[in-house]
């Protein structure tokens, strides 16, 4: 099963890895063909599922050489739990792709554990939008060496990457708007495909959580001015004067498990295992895509992009990308706020060692009063490592 938002690309890998690799493919699209729903859904053993595929496509189903396709499978999730029996049966091989992936499995009976393997998709992180873009592996492996190395990056490199990373700010990570700059390199077409984006998500929140999406609504569109606040934190009397957490909790839980935000707790202390010290209420609340979020902010900040402005915040923008990536790659995040000290972007956990990561989009690049207090107390510095990401090339 091949889980992840809607529109990060489940639908299109899974059809061309299985053209490739089966003589025959039958794909059961689940939100295209409702009447499928209630088909299988019905179905009382995988000899009856299998019997009701072949009214359908009967003569397309070779023993040993078809792969059938559960496209959408949230909407029919007694399909899960009949796969452990259609694998066991043993005639066709399967591949089940989901959205709302925190939500897929909420009420099913038995999950076929040891019969299915799960894979999270995500949007394009940066490295993937830099091949598209025809940035070869030997390039990528400079980069790497020079990251390891602790070396800076060959100045003319450093300046054409530094550009494609403003671009991927823009365009971001999802394949219908990377595909739209790559055919048309037109950036109108690439918001307009955003824009689609967006209204599907919306579209699903009323679909999917119909006694929540006045609230789930609200707290989507507030992500882009929340990250542009001063402190970049969710503040819920920004939805409603009187609101209380634990009646919104549930909205952004939806929205995490849609696979739509990323939400990033504070921690009380730099100390290993972070989740000890999460603070459950207090919490910062990233789009899924950098593209998407900067479509939502208009024109006005693409164009201060593109033209390299550098007197502009665009804090917001880089703390998504960030986000994004560390996400991507399996990492909890979190962040540390002191009053006396301030705040550290983000902690993540990594071998033992609590890492700092600060994402600097002004021009001081060195001091941090939040770092420094973590750094000189020696009680922690055994387990704590420090990167601090910036436009400029490497430095110590």
């Amino acid at each position: 099963m091949i889980i992840g938002a809607r529109q990060v690309g489940k639908s299109y890998i899974i059809e061309k890895y299985a053209k490739e690799h089966y003589k025959n493919v039958i794909k059961i699209d689940l939100i295209d063909n409702p009447d499928y729903v209630d088909l299988f859904s019905s179905a009382k053993s995988a000899q009856e599922v299998l019997m009701r595929i072949s009214v359908l496509f009967g003569d397309q189903m070779v023993k040993g050489q078809t792969m059938i396709i559960f496209d959408e499978v949230q909407e029919c999730r007694e399909l899960i739990t009949q796969i452990k029996y259609l694998v066991q049966e043993g005639s066709y091989d399967y591949i089940l792709s989901g959205s709302l992936p925190g939500t897929i499995f909420k009420d099913i009976a038995s999950v076929p554990v040891g019969y299915m393997d799960i894979i999270e998709m995500y949007p394009l992180d940066f490295e993937e939008f830099a091949i598209a873009n025809g940035v070869g592996s030997k390039v990528i492996e400079s980069l790497r060496n020079s990251f390891e190395k602790k070396e800076q990056v060959d100045p003319f490199l450093h300046e054409r990457m530094l550009s494609l990373f403003e671009l991927y700010l823009i365009v971001g990570g999802m394949p219908a708007s990377v595909s739209a700059y790559l055919e048309t390199k037109n950036l109108r077409k690439v918001a307009e495909e955003q824009s689609s984006i967006v209204k599907l998500y919306r579209q699903d929140i009323s679909k999917y959580a119909r006694d929540k999406r006045l609230y789930l609504n609200d707290i989507y569109d507030l992500i882009p001015s929340e990250l542009n606040a001063k402190n970049k934190r969710f503040i819920l009397k920004n939805l409603n004067e009187n609101a209380r957490f634990d009646k919104y909790y549930d909205s952004f839980l939806w929205l995490k498990n849609a696979g739509v935000a990323i939400p990033a707790n504070v921690v009380d202390e730099p100390k290993l295992p972070l989740l000890l010290s999460k603070n459950q209420n207090l919490f910062k609340l990233f789009s899924n895509d950098v593209g998407l979020l900067a479509s939502q902010y208009g024109n006005e900040i693409q164009l201060n992009i593109l033209k390299h402005e550098t007197s502009i915040n665009f804090g917001a923008i880089y703390e998504n990308v960030a986000a994004e990536e560390l996400s991507a790659h399996g990492y909890s995040i979190y962040y540390y706020n002191s009053k006396k000290f301030g705040e550290i972007d983000f902690l993540i956990e990594e071998k033992q060692k609590v890492i700092l990561i600060e994402i600097k989009s002004g021009k001081d690049y060195y001091r941090h009063n939040a770092m420094n207090h973590v750094l000189t107390d020696v009680s922690r510095t055994p387990y704590i490592a420090l990167i601090r990401l910036y436009i400029g090339n490497f430095s110590r």
